[in-house]
Formats: C-alpha cells, sequence, structure tokens
C-alpha cells in the first residue's frame, strides 16, 4: 500500500461462506488489516486501522519494512497510536492469478507507478 510492504507476514485466512473469504493481519507498525475477498464478483472490502502516528508519518512507513522492524517498534512506543485512523473501502478486482505456495517472487521488489499495469498485461 502506498510503497510500503513487508514478507513473512503472518494472517489470518478464513472462509466466510461460500465464495466470501477474509484475510486479516497486523502490520509490524500496528497497523490492523482485514479485508473481505469476492472473487466471482470481483469486489472486495476492506478496512484499514492506522495508529495516529502511522497517518501522521507515514514517511516512516513506505520502505520495505523487514529492513527497519526495530525502527517500527521503535515508532510504535514513541509516537501516540490513539485515536486510530480508520479506512474502509471497497475495490474492484482487476487480475487473478494463482501464484501457488511460497513464491517469493510474489513479493521480490517494492511496488512502483505502473505496476498493477504491467502484471494486468502480463509483463511481469
Amino acid at each position: 500500500v502506498g510503497g510500503r510492504w513487508v514478507r513473512d507476514q503472518e494472517v489470518n485466512i478464513v472462509k466466510l461462506t461460500k465464495g466470501v473469504y477474509k484475510v486479516s493481519w497486523t502490520e509490524p507498525t500496528g497497523t490492523d488489516v482485514s479485508l473481505n475477498f469476492m472473487p466471482k464478483e470481483k469486489r472486495m472490502h476492506g478496512v484499514i486501522f492506522f495508529p495516529k502516528w502511522v497517518h501522521e508519518r507515514p514517511d516512516i512507513t513506505v520502505c520495505y519494512q523487514n529492513d527497519y522492524i526495530d525502527l517500527m517498534k521503535e515508532s510504535r512506543e514513541k509516537y501516540e497510536t490513539y485515536p486510530k485512523y480508520v479506512v474502509p473501502e471497497f475495490a474492484d478486482i482487476t487480475y487473478i492469478h494463482h501464484a501457488g505456495v511460497n513464491d517469493e517472487t510474489i513479493i521480490a521488489e517494492a511496488p512502483y507507478e505502473g505496476m498493477t499495469d504491467e502484471i494486468r498485461a502480463g509483463r511481469k
């Protein structure tokens, strides 16, 4: 999201009902994310709960966070967490691909402008 990325993120994945899936996690920043996917309808809904410090100081988090885990932990303690900045959004799913299990090429580089267009066009 906006140049933020992390690997080895523990997530909770559940099937809510036929064709509806929820993926939830807490990022190293303390940001909580919960996404509902409806692939047959090509829709999703997500809610992101940004701690106050992430909303006010996104520059600290726009990076490959694995290289800065200590900074993320330090920032969680140093800056205010509340009130949370809540971002609920719907989105259209424009590309679906099954990459298999543990395919590290899926998140091998930082996101960049035009990346999603390249993926949809089959150039990535």
